[in-house]
Order: structure tokens, then C-alpha cells, then sequence
């Protein structure tokens, strides 16, 4: 009789685990500093799967299948379908407007190198998306990829929320 009273409530528990997890949000945890100083390495954050891929907007900082690395990665969004986007010196241009990167803190100075090596310029194909890391002088990004652009379907989520470590708990922006 206790079995059955325990039972059945632990496996409900499990089947609302698995569809929390598999259809409304997941947990991650980041392996890389390509995100620093909005992400930390061994972060761990909560994911929301991102169902309405029409509503992404330049800056969110989504979860993808990478199928360069064949891994999961996690990266701000800097280019939509159609846009063209350039990065001079440091300097991200989309459809040439300088666009202000308050999250980008720590850029190379371009001055003391040849800056045609750190000029890239991309035109955003349909159903594709580009996406950078905020850690610009170390993220392994769009920039280097073979493939730069990321199919909309490769879109999992939207990093929501940091768990850990405790002290930073709190909404990613």
C-alpha cells in the first residue's frame, strides 16, 4: 500500500520532468568564455524553446545546433535574414549603421594590427541567421566558421535565466 501511495506520484513527477524539459525549458551548462562578460564559463543557465522563429530579434543570446562544431552553442544574435552586416575595426555595422554593443567590453586594438585582417562583411541569407559571441578577441564565432550562417531550424532557444553560480543568479540580458 505505501509502495502504490509513492508510486504513482514519482512517476508523474518523472513525466512532467520530461515534458518540462523536452517542450518548455531545459538547462545548460557553458563550457566556453566566448560570452564573457554577459555568460561565464560553467555557467549553467535555463533555456525557453523558442517555438515562433519569426519573433528573434537582433541581441537575443539563443542556444543552436552548430553543425560546425556538431555541438550546442550559445551566441548573440547579430544578423536576420536579408541584412548585411560588417564589422570594421571592431565596429558592427548592419545594413551600414553603426550599431552601439554596450555587451562587447573587451576588443583588440585594431590601431596596432593590419585591420583589413579584422574586416569581415556578411550578406544574411534567407531562413539563416549570424551570430557572434561578446567575447570578440576569443570566441570561436561566425567569423571563423566554414559555414557562417546558422538555419533558423537550428534554433533551440533563448537563454533565460542564470542559475549558477548562486551570486549571479538573475535574468541574462
Amino acid at each position: 500500500m505505501i509502495l502504490k501511495e509513492w508510486l504513482i506520484p514519482i512517476i508523474i513527477a518523472f513525466i512532467l520532468a520530461f515534458i518540462v524539459n523536452r517542450y518548455i525549458i531545459f538547462k545548460i551548462e557553458v563550457p566556453t568564455g566566448s560570452m564573457i562578460p554577459t555568460i561565464n564559463v560553467d555557467d549553467r543557465l535555463f533555456v525557453k524553446r523558442v517555438y515562433n522563429k519569426d519573433k528573434l530579434e537582433r541581441g537575443n543570446i539563443l542556444v543552436f545546433n552548430s553543425n560546425e562544431d556538431d555541438i550546442l552553442l550559445v551566441k548573440r544574435l547579430i544578423g536576420l535574414p536579408g541584412e548585411k552586416i560588417s564589422l570594421i575595426e571592431g565596429d558592427l555595422f548592419v545594413n551600414d549603421v553603426l550599431m552601439e554593443e554596450p555587451y562587447v567590453i573587451n576588443q583588440m586594438d585594431y590601431k596596432k594590427i593590419n585591420s583589413k585582417d579584422y574586416t569581415s562583411e556578411f550578406i544574411v541569407p534567407e531562413n539563416h541567421l549570424l551570430f557572434f559571441g561578446d567575447n570578440r578577441e576569443t570566441s570561436r564565432d561566425a567569423r571563423f566558421w566554414e559555414d557562417p550562417f546558422i538555419h533558423v531550424d537550428d534554433v533551440i532557444g533563448k537563454a533565460g535565466l542564470r542559475i549558477y553560480p548562486f551570486k549571479d543568479i538573475g535574468f541574462i540580458k
